[in-house]
């Protein structure tokens, strides 16, 4: 337990030497700390947006599903692959060519005022409560396997995630996803190697998984899951597509960058989906009993599936790696919602409302920018304590119950609004407030169990979770997509303003003009090369370090491997990275 305590202490003095490493870069101008200024390379923003859609729920909830279902739980991943793929395709360059600073500036520039002050205040508070139910369930995971009191779990992590965002803002949190998207490839490549060997093979594991591998066990409806497929596709497409989330790529230094970042995510998704679920998998057959391993859990023990395939199959030092994996998936989730929402909020309540009569220096916008991004950090920790001490889980499935009422709904507008142009301005604000009430129906009037009764058959527990999920999906494509088109009908040109009418022209002439790397970019990206090379060596010099372990051959020469990959990626990086000035330098002149 000692040996894990130090990687994952090791992985923490890593996150704080990237966020002062990259300080120096956010500290110029409000623009740099929201999104880097639009000067990063595209390997850098694909990777943070990989990590964005990657969470701890992969590890843990994921995990356990894969354990007990078998293959369908790659689903909702092969849409996040479909994303991605449209995202190449269309959106990620058109996202970059907004030319905003964050997703509401574009929604302002798209639908006007009204329509960014709404969606301000639905994404912050969502996104602030989303964070901390990330942070409580890492918290719950982390305490029951190292004993930990769950209060000190979430300050250290909360703490931790929020340090990075408020020092060095996007740089700090991207450089850090990409980090984080190393360990978390060096994890699960090392464990799906152990787990095919251990298993005899591909083919051992799918002939000998306790249920049908395709199907899983309690499907008696194969078309349930045809449907919850194909919805999925839907579903994920518009998560990934969407205004809200398209601050992924208004990092990119140009159009070209944008894309390329997507499918870079895509190729991680593609070959993520398989490799992640191999353990777990494996361990259906190896380790039936796993499940039950870490009772302390509760009703969430299967949860811990990944944890046990750890635990008994890999070397010493490997759990730390998979916690230190958890704490990244968290960490880019939340650090990457901080400083969204403090962008989100300057630019489009303090600078605009609060400050309409002044004019505010860009070291003025920073120094808010960072006030604001502490506040956010420090009430998502609170959110995260505020759960951890429910005895009951009312206000957990109250707010639940919230999310889900109006995260479906958001996304709609934000998808459809990119290429449906003609539509009047109530058409965003009210397709959210139509959409609530869509979920509202789903959840409380069309359930799966109406569903049923209505056709007469009976349906497994399983079989009702994947019915909700395909309603729920459906509804809000069919009504509140239905909606939002339909709101063209009432489109008339001489019912907006000249300024209404120059915002939105101006808009959509943005979104179809490339955006080409501004002038002294060079000198950007050997720094971005050269300073995550250096640290992505650091990263490697410790996973060297692990060959020392008390471990057999077998499991030297895998942290070995691992090593020897991680160190090969820093030193192409720094090598790419050398420029003719010297760093400081080059650092001298951004200051």
């Amino acid at each position: 337990m000692s040996i894990d305590i130090l990687v994952i202490a090791g992985y923490f003095v890593l996150m704080v030497v990237i966020s002062l490493a990259f300080k120096k870069m956010a500290s110029q101008s409000a623009s740099d700390y929201f999104r880097g200024g639009g000067r990063m390379l595209w390997w850098m923003v694909g990777a943070t947006a990989f990590m964005t859609q990657f969470s701890a729920w992969t590890f843990t909830g994921a995990a356990g599903k894969a354990f007990t279902d078998g293959f369908a739980v790659t689903f909702v991943f092969f849409g996040n692959i479909l994303g991605y793929m449209a995202s190449w395709w269309w959106f990620s360059q058109r996202f970059r060519q907004m030319r905003v600073d964050t997703p509401t500036e574009g929604v302002r520039a798209r639908f006007g005022k009204g329509n960014e002050q709404f969606f301000t205040w639905a994404i912050i508070p969502l996104s602030v409560l989303s964070g901390g139910v990330w942070l409580n369930g890492l918290a719950i995971f982390v305490g029951a396997v190292f004993g930990y009191d769950m209060a000190t779990t979430i300050w250290v992590t909360g703490i931790s995630v929020l340090l990075i965002s408020m020092l060095s803002g996007a740089w700090g949190v991207v450089a850090s996803d990409f980090v984080q998207t190393l360990v978390v490839a060096v994890i699960s490549v090392a464990c799906a190697i152990v787990a095919l060997v251990a298993v005899g093979g591909p083919t051992n594991m799918i002939e000998q998984f306790p249920s049908d591998f395709m199907m899983g066990p309690d499907m008696n409806y194969g078309l349930l899951l045809v449907g919850s497929f194909i919805f999925f596709l839907v579903k994920q497409l518009q998560s990934i597509n969407n205004m809200q989330d398209s601050y992924r790529f208004l990092n990119a230094k140009d159009s070209g960058n944008a894309r390329k970042a997507a499918l870079l995510a895509m190729g991680l998704m593609v070959v993520g989906t398989i490799i992640w679920f191999i353990p777990p998998w494996a361990s259906a057959v190896l380790l039936p009993d796993a499940a039950a391993s870490h009772s302390e859990l509760g009703n969430k023990a299967s949860d811990a599936v990944y944890l046990v395939f750890a635990e008994k199959l890999m070397p010493a030092g490997t759990v730390g790696l998979l916690v230190a994996g958890l704490f990244a998936a968290t960490m880019s989730s939340m650090d990457s919602a901080l400083c969204r929402n403090s962008g989100i909020f300057v630019r489009s309540f303090w600078s605009p409302i609060v400050c309409r009569n002044k004019v505010l220096s860009e070291k003025q916008l920073l120094r808010t920018s960072q006030v604001v991004t502490v506040v956010n950090g420090i009430l998502v920790i609170l959110i995260a304590q505020l759960f951890a001490q429910l005895k009951g889980l009312s206000l957990f499935e109250l707010m639940m119950r919230v999310a889900t009422l109006l995260q479906s709904p958001i996304l709609v507008p934000l998808f459809f609004g990119m290429f449906i142009r003609k539509t009047p301005r109530w058409a965003a604000w009210s397709t959210v407030c139509f959409g609530m009430v869509v979920s509202w129906l789903v959840m409380n009037v069309f359930t799966a169990q109406w569903c049923a009764d209505l056709f007469g058959i009976t349906l497994t527990a399983r079989e009702r979770s994947e019915l909700t999920t395909t309603l729920t999906v459906a509804a809000h494509l069919v009504l509140t997509g239905g909606f939002f088109v339909l709101t063209t009908l009432f489109y008339k040109e001489s019912s907006l303003t000249e300024e209404e009418k120059e915002n939105v022209d101006t808009f959509f002439k943005n979104v179809d003009t490339p955006v080409v790397a501004s002038e002294g970019q060079d000198e950007f990206d050997r720094m971005q090369r050269s300073k995550l090379g250096r640290i992505t060596l650091m990263m490697g010099g410790g996973l060297l370090l692990m060959v020392l372990l008390p471990n057999p051959m077998w499991g030297r020469m895998l942290f070995l491997g691992c090593a020897l990959a991680v160190l090969l990626v820093g030193y192409l990086l720094k090598r790419s990275g050398e420029a003719q000035q010297p760093e400081a330098q080059l650092e001298k002149q951004i200051s």
